[in-house]
C-alpha cells in the first residue's frame, strides 16, 4: 500500500512539473505543397512574434513553455499555417497560400508606431503605465464584444460586464470609470464598437493619463478604429 502511493505521489508530481516546467525545445520544417523547403518563415507562438526564421532548409528550432497553445509560421507571400501545440517536439508546416496567421512580421516586430491618443510611440517602448492590445492580432477574431477583447488582456485592468475599471499603484481600492478616447474623439461609451474593427487599444494611467486632467481620474482607454489599409 505503502508503494503504490509513494508511486501515485511521484506520478501527480511528474503531471505538474510537465505542466509548468522549463521550456522545451521545438524543432520543425516548414514547405510548400510540392515539399520545397520554405526559408525565412516567421515563427509564432500564441499569436507573439519569436524572431525565429527557418533557414535555407526550412527548419527553425525554438524554446517553447509547456503551457503553449499554438505554434504557427507566417510569411508574406506563401501564406501561413497554425497548429495546436500538445507537447510535441517536432512539428511539420506546408505552406499552400492560405492566410491562417493575418498578421504580418512588421506588425510583430516591435517597431510599429502605436497611438496613445496625444501622440505615437514605438510598440517596444511602451512603459508600465501603458497597457497595448494589438487589435489585428488573430487570437482577438472570436469577441462577441469589445469587453471580452479587453478583458484579461493588460495588467491593472477589471472588466465586468461592460463596466471596466483601472487599478492605478497607488490607488488599488480606489475606483472610477476611465476616459474613453475613440479615434481622437472623447465618448461616453464603446458599447456599440465591433471588435473586428479596432486596430489598437491602449490603455494609460498615472503620468501617461495625466495629460488629459481631471477627467482621466480613471485612467484613459484610446481606441483607434481601423482604416480602409488596414481591412
Amino acid at each position: 500500500m505503502t508503494i503504490l502511493l509513494v508511486i501515485s505521489l511521484a506520478a501527480i508530481c511528474t503531471v505538474q512539473g510537465q505542466r509548468k516546467g522549463k521550456p522545451v525545445t521545438l524543432t520543425g520544417t516548414v514547405t510548400d505543397t510540392t515539399l520545397a523547403p520554405v526559408k525565412g518563415a516567421l515563427v509564432i507562438v500564441d499569436g507573439q512574434n519569436t524572431g525565429a526564421l527557418t533557414n535555407k532548409s526550412g527548419m527553425f528550432r525554438i524554446k517553447v513553455r509547456p503551457e503553449t497553445h499554438t505554434v504557427g509560421v507566417f510569411t508574406s507571400n506563401m501564406g501561413s499555417a497554425l497548429t495546436v501545440y500538445e507537447g510535441q517536439t517536432t512539428q511539420e508546416f506546408v505552406l499552400d497560400g492560405r492566410e491562417v496567421i493575418k498578421s504580418t512580421p512588421e506588425l510583430l516586430k516591435g517597431e510599429e508606431n502605436v497611438n496613445i491618443g496625444y501622440g505615437t510611440v514605438k510598440k517596444k517602448d511602451l512603459g508600465k503605465n501603458i497597457g497595448y492590445i494589438d487589435g489585428r492580432d488573430y487570437t482577438n477574431e472570436g469577441y462577441s464584444d469589445i469587453y471580452q477583447m479587453i478583458q484579461g488582456k493588460v495588467p491593472g485592468v477589471d472588466v465586468r460586464g461592460n463596466k471596466i475599471t483601472i487599478r492605478g499603484v497607488n490607488s488599488i481600492m480606489l475606483s472610477s470609470d476611465p476616459l474613453f478616447v475613440v479615434d481622437g474623439l472623447v465618448v461616453s461609451s464603446i458599447d456599440n464598437i465591433n471588435p473586428r474593427e479596432v486596430k489598437s487599444i491602449v490603455v494609460l494611467k498615472g503620468p501617461e493619463a495625466a495629460i488629459y486632467g481631471s477627467r482621466a481620474a480613471g485612467g484613459v482607454i484610446v481606441i483607434t478604429l481601423r482604416g480602409a489599409g488596414d481591412r
